[in-house]
């Protein structure tokens, strides 16, 4: 069983108050504060103070939970590892981006775990932000991201390269053109991924480099799901700068048209990330080697 302190503290972090977290854990309130009391001793800080009507935590605080967090999780996962031991199996947890996911990704991971017995992957979509802190509290194995922080923490792969481009209707006039100049995207109307994204992020950053904003461009809606926005494109509702990736399957299925913007080029890396104690560099290379197989057949 984890350390009944570490339990308390994220019990107490979690519901901010020391009542609730007695109750939840079945402990005295005493027996609670006894808890937190003896870790503020052992790191000597001040992990909550006493707010207005709840707790707060201190900058310290946050980093002591921060930690135990990662511990919980690695003790987390002792039972699977030792059924995958005892059953010659190996489970993998695998953090994505949704730009990765509708790519080819999810098809060549069901293709491995086929051409592998005992191997089971769960795979994890998030934001890019959310996947690096899942990465850091040992919440997944690895992750395939665009681009990629610096962290002295982690090792990474280059698997390949991608682009943003134009997903416009097929009955849109610009679908005839190979390439849309600036003041055409400016007169149409835009539906983009949600701020936090990976790709809506690249986009403004290569609009800031060539003095543009998008202040100047008609955003008629933000969507979390890509295939939502495709769907919109495709019905002709507006465009969307996506990742070429995502579209490859729609625009040979003649569902919309990609075509590219004057003076963005929008290149980006796509990554595998795992940290630099990950043992299972077998699975790491394996999983590489048929990325770049599916990606030299397309």
């Amino acid at each position: 069983m984890l350390n009944q302190r570490l339990e308390t503290l994220l019990c107490v972090y979690e519901t901010l108050n020391f009542t609730k977290a007695s109750e939840t854990l079945n402990l005295t309130q005493p027996a609670v504060s006894q808890h937190i009391k003896a870790l503020e001793n052992e790191f000597k800080c001040k992990i909550f103070i006493r707010g207005e009507k709840s707790l707060k935590v201190t900058p310290e605080g946050e980093i002591v939970v921060k930690y135990a967090k990662r511990i919980q999780n690695l003790f987390n996962t002792i039972p699977s590892a030792l059924r995958d031991y005892r059953n010659n199996a190996r489970h993998i947890r695998i953090g994505v981006t949704q730009t990765a996911e509708l790519g080819q990704l999810s098809s060549m991971l069901a293709k491995y775990c086929l051409e592998n017995d005992g191997i089971h992957i769960t795979l994890i979509s998030d934001t890019i932000n959310n996947l690096y802190v899942k990465l850091k509290n040992y919440e997944v194995d690895m992750i395939i991201v665009e681009g990629k922080k610096q962290d002295s923490n982690f090792n990474s792969i280059l698997l390949d390269t991608d682009c943003l481009i134009l997903a416009v209707a097929n009955e849109n006039p610009l679908s005839k053109k190979s390439v849309v100049t600036m003041e055409e995207l400016k007169k149409e109307k835009l539906i983009l991924r949600l701020p936090e994204s990976g790709t809506r992020a690249l986009f403004e950053a290569h609009l800031k480099s060539v003095n543009e904003s998008l202040d100047s461009f008609d955003v008629i809606l933000e969507v979390d799901h890509i295939a939502t926005i495709k769907d919109l494109v495709h019905q002709n509702f507006g465009v969307s700068v996506l990742a070429k990736s995502v579209c490859y399957n729609d625009v040979q299925k003649n569902k919309f048209a990609i075509v590219s913007i004057e003076n963005l080029s929008m290149i980006r890396d796509i990554n595998l990330i795992y940290h630099k104690d990950f043992e299972a560099y077998d699975i790491i290379n394996q999983i590489v080697n048929l990325y770049q197989e599916m990606v030299r057949h397309q």
